[in-house]
């Protein structure tokens, strides 16, 4: 597995300290998240899944917790939008340029608005995907926000 992504690129390019961690990606855990936070070792509340959704049909990136459900009226209001639907998975995957379960907020090929969990930004730090399947990356949540250039909601239910 290559420890070098989009995803880990855009993170060195922009400065920001990170460390990658890489686990045993099961394809057939009913939650991909849950079974990222086991293989490592971690708190859920700390590993942060990434879902590609859209608000008034337009798409957006959020990145909550992995063992929490997002509101999707809490993610329609954070964007000022009056409803929110998950994307399709193939059309999460053109537009990120990531494969479904590999999905990083970070280096995807086309830039959308994102939010973060608020909850996410009090932890020291967070994993979030690292652009592939069983690779994950360690840093600060709000080095994590200010690379996104996102914004701190509550999403969760």
């Amino acid at each position: 597995m290559s420890k070098t992504t989009r995803a880990t690129q855009t993170l060195s390019k922009a400065g920001i300290a990170f460390s990658v961690h890489s686990y045993d990606y099961d394809p057939n855990a009913e939650r991909v998240g849950l079974q990222a936070a086991e293989a490592l070792g971690e708190d859920p509340r700390r590993v942060l899944k990434t879902l590609m959704a859209e608000v008034d049909g337009k798409p957006v990136c959020c990145v909550v917790p992995s063992d929490r459900e997002v509101s999707m009226k809490k993610l329609a209001a954070a964007f000022g939008g009056k409803s929110a639907a998950m994307m399709k998975p193939a059309d999460a995957e053109r537009l990120t340029g990531y494969h479904v379960g590999g999905i990083s907020p970070f280096g995807q090929k086309k830039l959308v608005p994102t939010a973060i969990e608020e909850a996410a930004l009090a932890e020291a730090a967070v994993y979030i995907n690292g652009g592939q399947r069983g690779l994950q990356v360690r840093l600060a949540p709000r080095d994590a926000q200010a690379a996104l250039k996102a914004i701190a909601a509550p999403l969760i239910a």
